[in-house]
């Protein structure tokens, strides 16, 4: 009897192994990468960019980050979207001359688009580090072992798209995953779900930790609008379980009242005041405006779906094994593709009866066969038991009423503006909308309790249920990613662990002048903004 050999791992040496090329890792990655050590960033998809790209979300940033002290590297991405549009795109006259130019004009932020172009951003911004040979991507590899010794990761293995396995050691690794998967496979002390009153003190946390409750998820697509066209999907298998859940009404965030909310409130191509009600769906994460673009160019806008009746909430992403896991996915996507024929066949229009079989899946917006995005839209991931703990009470107007702002952190690594917004999840209950006061973003809550050369770049930060929603959008991946990139960075050269860094008043110094010297982050408020909220929130699953 033949028996087959076992597979030869493949390994790579590098200095910064960036496991996850969302927003965090890209940051962390091209961060590190300017600073000239070698990267190797690695990403489960063949679309590297994370809610930009592989989940189909669009940036959904409120329209002070125009104003606000936002990292310029962060704001080069902004600016090179929209770039992209006005090189490629023929724009009419006056968005092409608008300085804050919004191609698909939605209701939930001043800058949609694509996801393919986004992707084009993505590439031009790793370009030049992959032409110096500093960095390199491996699309396709997701992480399924790793390796450690007392308090350090020393490899992490990966499956390549081929099924062989790729074995990357590196003196510092960065867990940039969607669902924190590293601090599991290395047994970094971390939590899931929700936290208890008692535990963390916030005025908003359970009565009782629950593990297993944990936000929704969903798997985004994208639409365009055929009038007389017949692009109805075949019905799902399990549509018939549910159906019944699907409606045009929608709760206001924090359990409010229920309302009508229409899939068409203006004709696709209208331009809709910015976020002024009553809002409508389709505008609610449009991508692609065609009224944006000279005559004849589209014929149709294209819209990202990601509405409340596809946020998946019957089972959790952690802490339940890898079958629930997959089941969990396959349901989400399953939900989600009955909730596209529902629309198709018997939603209620707006000019009488139902259906709009003229909805048509884009697969070439989302680079998949069907529409449907290449990966979930995730909400909350493992989080670092980490030397400081991000709290709601840090934060929020209510928690921090008669106080000069948000909680100060003297080993800020970078500024949010953000707000703490939670659907209905796993547990059950209602959702949670609250403002917060522009805050900073502490050193300790990078840093494991344990493990030395491990940070997470994402949602996966010392955080809780509650608070992590306001540092898991689009800017709060990437001022995380670009700070652990700084710090990996500065560790390299100094040759002193990361909590050393913080540990020693001159070192964290040091450190926090790279930031602001070199990098151009902000690390403190202004006296005139610190006590400022924010004002407006969006749809509550258009938001993250």
């Amino acid at each position: 009897m033949s028996v087959a050999p076992a597979p030869r791992t493949r390994e790579l040496g590098t200095d910064v192994l960036v496991v996850g090329a969302g927003l965090g890792g890209l940051a962390a990655a091209l961060t590190a990468a300017r600073f000239e050590h070698r990267v190797v960033l690695t990403e489960a998809t063949d679309w590297p960019g994370g809610l930009l790209t592989a989940q189909a979300v669009p940036l959904a940033d409120g329209h002070r980050i125009e104003l606000d002290p936002v990292s310029p590297g962060y704001r080069d991405l902004r600016e090179r979207i929209r770039d992209f549009y006005r090189r490629n795109y023929p724009l009419r006259p006056e968005p092409f001359a608008d300085p804050l130019l919004d191609p698909g004009l939605s209701t939930t932020g001043h800058l949609s688009h694509e996801p393919r172009a986004a992707l084009a951003v993505v590439h031009e911004l790793l370009a030049p580090h992959l032409a110096s040979g500093r960095l390199t991507l491996l699309p396709g590899h997701r992480p399924v072992a790793a390796r450690t010794d007392g308090d350090r990761v020393t490899a992490v293995t990966l499956e390549a798209p081929d099924g062989e396995p790729v074995t990357v050691v590196a003196p510092y690794v960065v867990d940039a995953t969607d669902l924190g998967d590293l601090l599991d496979l290395a047994g970094v002390e971390h939590v899931i779900g929700a936290e208890s009153r008692e535990e963390t003190g916030e005025p908003h946390a359970a009565a009782v930790a629950d593990p297993l409750d944990q936000q929704a998820f969903s798997w985004v697509f994208a639409l365009d609008h055929r009038p007389g066209e017949d692009h109805t999907i075949d019905r799902p298998a399990g549509y018939a379980r549910w159906a019944d859940a699907f409606s045009w009404e929608t709760a206001e965030p924090g359990g409010g009242p229920v309302r009508p909310v229409p899939l068409f409130l203006h004709a696709p191509d209208e331009l809709p005041p910015w976020a002024a009600p009553p809002n409508d769906r389709w505008h609610r994460q449009r991508a692609l405006a065609r009224s944006r673009y000279l005559p004849g160019t589209f014929d149709s806008d294209i819209t990202l779906v990601d509405w409340e009746q596809t946020a998946y909430t019957r089972l959790p992403l952690v802490g339940a094994g890898d079958e629930a896991r997959a089941l969990a996915e396959r349901e989400a996507r399953e939900q989600a593709r009955s909730f596209l024929y529902w629309m198709q066949t018997r939603a209620p229009r707006h000019d009488g009866g139902h259906g709009y079989p003229e909805l048509r899946p884009r697969p070439d917006a989302t680079g998949t066969a069907d529409g449907f995005a290449k990966s979930p839209h995730v909400r909350e991931s493992r989080r670092i038991r980490a030397e400081s703990t991000l709290l709601e009470h840090h934060l929020t107007v209510s928690a921090r009423a008669g106080t000069a702002g948000a909680e100060t952190f003297t080993d800020s690594v970078g500024t949010l503006r953000s707000r703490i917004t939670l659907g209905p999840g796993t547990g059950g209950g209602a959702g949670l909308d609250l403002e917060c006061l522009p805050f900073q973003l502490p050193l300790g809550a990078l840093l494991p309790v344990r493990v030395e050369n491990l940070l997470p770049a994402g949602r996966n930060i010392g955080a809780t249920h509650i608070s992590a929603s306001a540092v898991g959008g689009h800017a709060g991946q990437w001022s995380i990613g670009e700070a652990v990139g700084a710090l990996v960075s500065y560790c390299l050269e100094h040759r002193l662990p990361p909590r050393a860094v913080r540990a020693d008043g001159h070192r964290l110094a040091s450190f926090q002048g790279r930031l602001g010297d070199t990098l151009g982050l902000a690390l403190d408020w202004p006296d005139r903004l610190r006590t400022g909220p924010v004002t407006s929130a969006g749809p509550l699953y258009a938001t993250l």
